[in-house]
């Protein structure tokens, strides 16, 4: 008589081993990045730019890549660091708005409750010791007050009236605090673009991961807008002046 093979509920089985199982793997360091986020309040709302350059290691590699995310109805955000991880981060978001929509409950996520939101899953990833290699610039407008936050791969947050991620924190902060702190209720969204688009020209001249094409977003009490990507005028004539160059 041939025995009688007894097989357990699927639910009590090990997995079976496949030859393709390895060790779990983290991510240790950002292969496709994109460089700095700028952002600032100003009188009617807050403005916020970062260019299109997705790089491959120094390789400027992908040259439109959109770097600034509309979350819900009055809240954009603004991504430094791996955009693979970016766009994870992105999936979860957008998850996480229909689930509200859903619920059809007549409340929508405002930007204070879209920021800590962020801020706990990079926490959380991070106490992983798994964590996704961003840094983001969370701006909005919560019951006419003007939010703007920064939160990194450490879980680190805080908010201010102007923010830069990467080489901007160095390079462009200055620019803002001179020109923007303090004079937020009286900067006109004229001369918000000209700041901003001063600030990322001085990026794409001082650091080797900028571009000079960029997309712009503004966020007020009417919602938010994003520009297509557009490129600024630049010259290196300047450099003619400087010590060294071309040497």
């Amino acid at each position: 008589m041939d025995p009688v093979e007894i097989r357990a509920p699927h639910t009590l089985q090990r997995p079976q081993a496949t030859t393709n199982d390895g060790p779990v793997t983290h991510t240790i360091s950002p292969i496709v990045t994109g460089t700095s986020v700028l952002a600032f309040k100003y009188k009617d709302g807050i403005m916020m730019a970062a260019d299109c350059l997705g790089s491959y290691g120094s390789m400027a590699r992908y040259r439109n890549e959109r770097r600034l995310m509309p979350v819900g109805e009055s809240t954009l955000v603004g991504m430094s660091g791996d955009i693979s991880d970016y766009q994870h981060m992105k999936h979860t978001m957008e998850n996480i708005m229909t689930q509200e929509y859903d619920m059809d409950d007549g409340q929508r996520m405002g930007t204070k409750s879209i920021y800590k939101c962020m801020s706990k899953i990079m926490y959380n990833r991070r106490c992983k010791a798994d964590p996704l290699w961003n840094m983001y610039v969370v701006a909005g407008v919560d019951n006419g007050e003007k939010v703007l936050g920064y939160v990194d791969l450490l879980g680190t947050t805080y908010e201010s009236s102007t923010i830069a991620t990467g080489f901007g924190q160095h390079l462009a902060q200055p620019i803002l605090r001179r020109r923007v702190e303090g004079r937020e209720d009286e900067i006109t969204e004229e001369e918000a673009v000209t700041i901003i688009n001063d600030c990322m020209r001085v990026m794409f001249y001082r650091d080797a991961r900028a571009f000079n094409k960029l997309t712009r977003g503004k966020i007020t009490a009417q919602g938010v807008e994003i520009t297509e990507p557009y490129s600024l005028e630049t010259s290196w004539d300047f450099a003619e002046s400087i010590v060294g160059y071309g040497a």
